[in-house]
């Protein structure tokens, strides 16, 4: 049995996936996640703040002790569109080394579509016809365009649900002009999404967040989230709730982690452009991200492992 762990450092989250491949198997023993908003502010002054970098570097130090205590052999740490856009990137990876040890390699935008693809392969199997992964972010969004196990085009735009929070709602609540300019700038920023698809999924926090307040869910449950479907006007129902209420009001609501409450209407507007411009009326969830893709990339992959 060999356990090994990887860490997701995300331009909102960090996210930390521990799994042991056994006999065959892979298990999991532990999916752990924390908003730490390494990206807040990023947007107007290119560069990570030192809250942001103290906070996320205290959370990756705290999951590599807890993953070393799971047993982990091998601890690996990726960071996304944050980390790939900042100008003093090298500060936060620096504490990190200090702190842990731990060298936190920055992915390509295409390589963190091409991990969540897999991801999404390893948990939900293959689909018919034309097939588009989205996972969006803090930071950024990731789109796979497929057919089966192939991927005939991945890309990454540098839009997710901080930059237009901090850009558009300046109000609280949100007023409906901002929520228009909101949308309006969304509508542009996904202009090359252009073709129709037959089955679309959707991964990342914002997309289980809209699933768990779909199921109303005081304690999240994966297996309930992995496989169910969301449709467009229940995201167009819940980015109306959002508008309509105080940062404070959405914390309340019955699903939500209270720390994305203030993201949580960009998310979900941009979940509602995507689905418009691909003509998709329902998305498959993806409780599974990058953490898991990579996971499966550089431990399971070409073993016969299948997730339990």
């Amino acid at each position: 049995m060999a356990t090994h762990a990887v860490i997701d450092v995300g331009t909102n989250s960090v996210k930390m996936h521990v799994a042991a491949v056994r006999d065959g198997r892979t298990e999991v023993l532990g999916d752990f996640t924390e908003v730490t908003r390494l990206g807040e502010g990023l947007h107007e002054t290119g560069e990570l703040s030192d809250e942001g970098i103290a906070r996320t570097a205290d959370t990756v130090s705290s999951f590599h002790a807890k993953a070393l205590e799971l047993g982990a052999e091998t601890v690996v740490a990726v960071g996304t569109m944050a980390l790939r856009s900042a100008s003093n990137t090298k500060a936060f990876t620096d504490v990190v080394r200090e702190r842990c040890e731990l060298e936190v390699e920055v992915v390509p935008g295409e390589e963190e579509a091409r991990l969540s693809y897999l991801a999404v392969l390893s948990g939900l199997g293959t689909a018919e016809g034309r097939v588009v992964v989205f996972d969006t972010g803090g930071g950024s969004t990731e789109f796979i365009f497929g057919e089966g196990e192939g991927i005939r085009e991945r890309f990454s735009l540098n839009v997710g649900s901080r930059q237009p929070t901090e850009e558009f709602c300046k109000s609280d609540p949100v007023t409906e002009s901002e929520l228009g300019a909101m949308l309006d700038s969304l509508d542009g920023e996904f202009d090359r999404l252009k073709e129709g698809v037959d089955s679309l999924v959707g991964m990342g926090g914002t997309v289980t967040s809209l699933g768990a307040v779909q199921h109303q869910m005081k304690v999240y449950d994966p297996d309930v989230i992995q496989g169910s479907v969301l449709t467009l006007g229940e995201v167009e129902r819940q980015m109306e709730m959002y508008r309509s209420r105080t940062i404070d009001g959405r914390r309340e609501t019955v699903g939500l982690m209270p720390k994305r409450a203030d993201v949580i209407l960009a998310g979900a507007a941009i979940v509602m452009t995507v689905m418009r411009k691909l003509g998709a009326n329902e998305l498959t969830i993806s409780d599974r991200g990058l953490r898991h893709g990579l996971f499966y990339d550089r431990y399971a992959r070409g073993r016969k492992t299948t997730p339990q």
